[in-house]
């Protein structure tokens, strides 16, 4: 089949467009410049040059291909999040616009932020309206699509970890380097679910190629090799690669020193993906999160 990605050559994205090329797919990716078109061409997709922002490029994608995996999303800069969520939800409803009655599948990326604190998150777990972390309705946005006709499925991804990583670990990393301390908040036994970049991809890739044969509108599934590991053991791993020390804060000194992150740090969301791992046959196979942060060079591919 014939794959359009938004995002192919993003963290979880370019390892998404690797797997679908090596399972004999063809992928056509959305590309804002010229060095992501270079990227996407070098490892062997077609670019197609677009952005979120430029709906008609994305119908016309959209429309030339079997089906459309969406990763792409700008969450380096929590002040733009809200701007970011509803540039989001446009391209995911132009591109809805297109698919709606002809079977192709649309796969959207979700988080677990506010879908179960404090338990264990299932796939048949809802997250209550007016709960999206920051205004961001990318599953909202898909049930929704899913409800006007669209084969949507949502791949809800914990903290995603591995080469080239920018994101979560690195940030918490900056964050230590700048403050001398590696830190959790109370005892530390808050949990984050967590998957290796490349296990994360082939969920993606599965569950394109069940909803295009079976069709199933609406389904959810987690990327999800870890269901909950405790953020003082992240913490400790931080400190120790670091040589700083490791220490708990109270609520209100760590809003100080997480600033926009402080929820995050403190959020307890494990997560299980029982049943993702059953309708997909999904076996991850990449490193846990700690031994993989442990590595000296971690985040710096």
């Amino acid at each position: 089949m014939r794959v359009f990605v938004t995002g192919g050559t993003g963290f979880i994205g370019a390892a998404l467009v690797r797997d679908l090329l090596a399972a004999g797919h063809d992928v056509l990716g959305l590309a804002r410049s010229d060095a992501s078109a270079a990227r996407l061409a070098a490892a062997g997709a077609t670019p197609h040059r677009g952005s979120l922002e430029d709906l008609d490029a994305l119908r016309d994608a959209a429309a030339r291909t079997d089906g459309v995996i969406h990763t792409a999303f700008d969450n380096s800069d929590l002040a733009r999040f809200a701007d970011n969520s509803r540039t989001e939800q446009a391209a995911l409803e132009a591109i809805g616009g297109v698919l709606a009655g002809s079977g192709r599948p649309l796969v959207v990326t979700a988080g677990f932020a506010f879908l179960a604190p404090g338990a264990l998150a299932t796939e048949n777990d809802v997250r209550p309206p007016g709960a999206s972390p920051l205004g961001r309705t990318a599953e909202a946005t898909a049930a929704a699509l899913a409800a006007s006709g669209v084969r949507t499925c949502v791949v809800r991804l914990p903290c995603v970890h591995g080469d080239g990583d920018r994101f979560t670990i690195p940030q918490f990393t900056a964050i230590a380097e700048r403050t001398g301390v590696s830190a959790y908040v109370g005892d530390g036994l808050n949990r984050w679910a967590a998957v290796h970049h490349v296990d994360a991809a082939r969920v993606y890739r599965l569950a394109f190629e069940r909803a295009a044969e079976q069709g199933e509108p609406g389904a959810r599934y987690h990327a999800v090799a870890e269901e909950g590991v405790p953020v003082k053991a992240i913490a400790e791993v931080i400190g120790r690669r670091l040589g700083i020390p490791v220490r708990s804060l109270t609520p209100e000194a760590a809003a100080q020193h997480f600033g926009a992150h402080v929820h995050f740090v403190q959020s307890d969301a494990p997560a299980s993906s029982a049943l993702t791992r059953e309708r997909l046959s999904w076996h991850p196979q990449g490193p846990g999160l700690l031994a993989d942060i442990a590595r000296p060079n971690y985040g710096a591919t």
